[in-house]
């Protein structure tokens, strides 16, 4: 009879925990290419720099562009930090540990002048440290150079094909690895002519863009938004925090827009109108006129300042107001036309007999008023004294 337990810890089929276990394992899944598989190699293999600077420049060695090995590394500090398995502050003593052994250079930050903000602070890779990790071939003096032979190119042939990646080996994505210019979404260079002027205040034109697409998204335009606001833009403390709440206001900026155009062209055309119709007066100062029905006659000065109607029914003419576009309208239409001597002896001769029919009878006439006395006047006078007199001592 066996007296070994059935069950003993270790033993029979696996549990469910240690299962889930395994397969809660992840890795990180990136191809690299040769060059920079090799570069991330040598870096973490360099002896003569502390185990953290190892790191931090095997991920800088993940992240610099193979075709511009002394470029600009675009790469934030959490993801350097992440790949380098390091703290921030020793992130930083490896940065120190990297320049002074002349293998990063750590150039000053930026600054936009203009508007008084400052820019990213870039790594580069020394030439030293481009070599190191053989993303450029390193300088040969000429004691050490070896004669041409045919085997010796054929090694160098072989030794270049090497730099650049095969067709079997992975060259995908990586990212922030290669250059940002093949990955990083660039904005259409050239502003529109009408938003160019939020330079002044402080825009910068990527701010610019997305601020186009702010008002997109609110169902407006930028263009009109800034056409109808700019005089209380270029007023505003905060012109960007301003511009923003307009874009969420429901007013109608284009109507706005729309609207103020059509009185601009309005306002164009009648000085347009008004200076042609001057000038049309100008050229017939001085003349007389009559309209298509002979019942009126326009008399214009000879400098052109007046214009008097004179009418069938009336004895003396009138003084014309605001009258010179209706003269360019009126000449223009044909309802008046420069009068001829006939016309004007017709128009004479219609005029007395006018007057004439319309003057009174005799026995209608009101008789006539009794002339002023010189008694009359000296009352009136003295009427006159005692009113200036009550009017002072009051």
């Amino acid at each position: 009879m066996s007296i070994a337990q059935r069950f003993v810890a270790g033993e029979g089929e696996p549990h469910s925990e240690d299962s889930a276990a395994l397969t809660a394992f992840r890795c990180d899944s990136t191809n690299l290419p040769w060059i920079i598989f090799r570069a991330a190699f040598r870096a973490a293999h360099i002896e003569q720099i502390p185990p953290r600077a190892r790191a931090v420049l095997s991920a800088l060695a993940r992240t610099v562009d193979a075709a511009k090995p002394f470029g600009a590394i675009f790469a934030r500090r959490e993801l350097l930090t992440g790949r380098a398995l390091q703290s921030m502050r020793t992130f930083y003593r490896s940065l120190d540990d990297l320049e002074v052994a002349g293998l990063i250079e750590r150039r000053p930050q930026g600054r936009y002048v203009e508007a008084g903000l400052f820019g990213r602070a870039y790594l580069h890779l020394t030439e030293h440290a481009a070599a190191l990790l053989g993303l450029i071939e390193p300088p040969r003096t000429h004691e050490n150079q070896p004669a041409e032979t045919p085997s010796s190119t054929v090694s160098t042939s072989a030794q270049s094909s090497l730099t650049v990646p095969s067709a079997n080996v992975a060259d995908g994505g990586i990212y922030k690895d290669l250059s940002p210019s093949d990955f990083q979404k660039r904005q259409p260079g050239q502003l529109p002519a009408d938003l160019q002027r939020l330079r002044t205040l402080g825009f910068f034109d990527f701010l610019i863009f997305r601020l186009m697409r702010e008002a997109r998204d609110h169902g407006k335009l930028l263009s009109d938004v800034v056409e109808a606001t700019w005089d209380h833009l270029k007023r505003a403390n905060a012109p960007i925090n301003y511009l923003r709440a307009l874009l969420r206001n429901p007013v109608d900026f284009t109507q706005l827009v729309r609207r103020r155009n059509e009185e601009q062209s309005a306002s164009r055309q009648r000085t347009v109108q008004q200076t042609e119709a001057n000038a049309l007066v100008l050229q017939n100062a001085g003349r007389t006129f009559i309209d298509a029905d002979g019942q009126r006659q326009y008399v214009i000065s000879s400098g052109g300042e007046s214009m008097t109607v004179f009418s069938l029914t009336e004895a003396i003419g009138r003084q014309a107001a605001g009258w010179s576009q209706f003269f360019a309208r009126a000449l223009k239409s044909g309802n008046l036309r420069p009068a001829t001597a006939i016309e004007l002896e017709r128009f004479a001769h219609r005029q007395n007999m006018a007057m004439a029919a319309n003057q009174p009878r005799t026995a209608d006439v009101a008789p006539s008023r009794q002339p002023v006395t010189l008694a009359v006047r000296e009352h009136i006078a003295g009427l006159r004294q005692l009113l200036k007199a009550r009017a002072v001592t009051t």
